[in-house]
């Protein structure tokens, strides 16, 4: 599937649905998320969660691109919303901080993750922690429910950008912030790459200018927009093979693929 002009968003949300099943039903966490190629499974994560307290094994299916429960400011009693919640493992992370007076709410738009990531809620015995079905651009939360919003390396799949910034504004509490994980461009993505169907699932063809990525937070009221981290994405050649030549040097020369953590605040007086 190659996407183009004519490629639907509920097309892209299809094939990235089916793509997330087929990873939720896998028995072993194998990686590919971020930055993956077609015949390689790539983990841009490595041992980022060695020592991490909450880190749910089970739930570990190597899809992130950061840890953004480090840098979110979660705290005991807090309310935290992760968005694209997976098998759950930034969403035990941040149970293990809020403990037992906070509550997490994870949301999927992929069946098989939300019922995976149930599954490892019960044999956790987290009664604080749910998950739902749902998309980022209609969040099934309440308006200003969540003290917190996480999500890791899930937004750039997100066919629309500013519906999911601004459902994300919209969850929030005022004086409530942000933390997210994610991959952006900087430079030019050659074609092939952002055409590639099997790479958008893999985070990269939907990956977004760093710049217009920030100006779109900022265009949804959120204020303090930081980059708390920020590093470069080795994009394995087989990721640009066919390309041009004169594409790939520019590409390359002009940042190519990065994993960013930002953060951000609701203000308390919009």
């Amino acid at each position: 599937m190659l996407l183009d002009e004519t490629t639907s968003p509920d097309d892209v949300r299809a094939y990235v649905r089916t793509k997330y099943a087929e990873i939720a039903a896998r028995t072993e966490a194998r990686g590919c998320g971020c930055g993956c190629s077609t015949t390689d499974t790539v983990s841009l994560i490595g041992d980022a969660y060695d020592n991490v307290e909450g880190y749910a094994a089970d739930a570990d299916l190597k899809l992130g691109c950061g840890v953004p429960t480090h840098l979110a400011d979660i705290r005991p009693g807090d309310t935290v919303l992760d968005l694209g919640s997976g098998a759950g493992l930034d969403a035990f992370i941040a149970r293990s901080i809020v403990g037992e007076d906070g509550a997490v709410i994870g949301v999927d738009m992929t069946p098989e993750m939300v019922e995976r990531a149930r599954e490892n809620a019960r044999k956790l015995g987290y009664a604080n922690v749910r998950f739902l079905l749902g998309e980022i651009e209609a969040l099934p939360v309440r308006d200003a429910s969540a003290d917190v919003v996480i999500s890791n390396c899930v937004l750039n799949l997100v066919p629309n950008k500013a519906d999911a910034f601004a459902e994300m504004h919209r969850a929030i509490k005022p004086g409530g912030h942000f933390c997210v994980s994610d991959i952006v461009v900087q430079g030019t993505l050659p074609a092939s790459i952002r055409q590639s169907a099997e790479a958008y699932a893999g985070c990269v063809a939907g990956a977004q200018e760093k710049e217009i990525y920030l100006d779109l937070l900022r265009a949804q009221g959120f204020s303090d927009i930081t980059v708390a981290e920020e590093r470069p994405i080795d994009v394995p050649d087989d990721m640009l093979a066919g390309a041009p030549a004169a594409d790939v040097a520019s590409f390359r020369a002009g940042g190519g693929i990065l994993s960013i953590t930002v953060t951000g605040k609701r203000t308390r007086t919009d």
